[in-house]
């Protein structure tokens, strides 16, 4: 019917635009989940490559270890300090008096020491952590009572988008 009215490309290029502003104001489903398997395929290839046997040298396997003990032995040793002071409390005074004789910068030194190796790993992961973990919405935006009209979030919030940001303040005055 539609050849002979010819109104078959019209109707399919009005389904077309229709979709087209559609999807401005709500996402192609179809889409977001194309885009998250594809993530989530590159996510798994990064991860079995990361894994896979990677062939090391002898420095490379002593270093790994080296890497890998300082924490493990800090907590043995802790746990082994109250064992020793269970054990032999004489003996466990004693290099405790011992301890005591220990100049307090060798002890800044040594908190130094351990707080720069924390403080790097942990400085590490934060790095790693993506932006918006980091910076969470303001307190008041997205959890005030329901009404007719939700609080605006204030223009600071938004210092990465210059867009959003002279919105913010356009509409602060409201």
């Amino acid at each position: 019917m539609d050849r002979f009215l010819g109104a078959g490309t019209a109707v399919t290029t009005m389904a077309n635009a229709a979709s087209g502003v559609a999807e401005v104001f709500r996402e192609n489903a179809t889409r977001r989940m194309e885009l998250d398997e594809e993530a989530y395929a590159r996510a798994i290839g990064q991860l079995s490559g990361e894994f896979a046997a990677q062939s090391c040298g002898w420095f490379d396997g002593m270093m790994n270890g080296l890497n890998r003990l300082p924490r493990p032995l800090m907590t043995l040793g802790t746990v082994g300090l109250f064992v020793y002071a269970m054990v032999d409390p004489q003996g466990f005074g004693l290099r405790m008096q011992n301890l005591n004789l220990v100049p307090e910068p060798l002890w800044w030194l040594l908190g130094a020491i351990i707080s720069f190796y924390f403080g790097a790993r942990e400085a590490h992961y934060f790095r790693s952590k993506p932006a918006f973990a980091r910076n969470p919405p303001p307190a008041g935006a997205g959890n005030a009572i329901a009404t007719d009209r939700q609080p605006l979030p204030a223009a600071g919030a938004f210092d990465d988008n210059a867009a959003l940001r002279d919105w913010a303040e356009e509409n602060a005055a409201r």
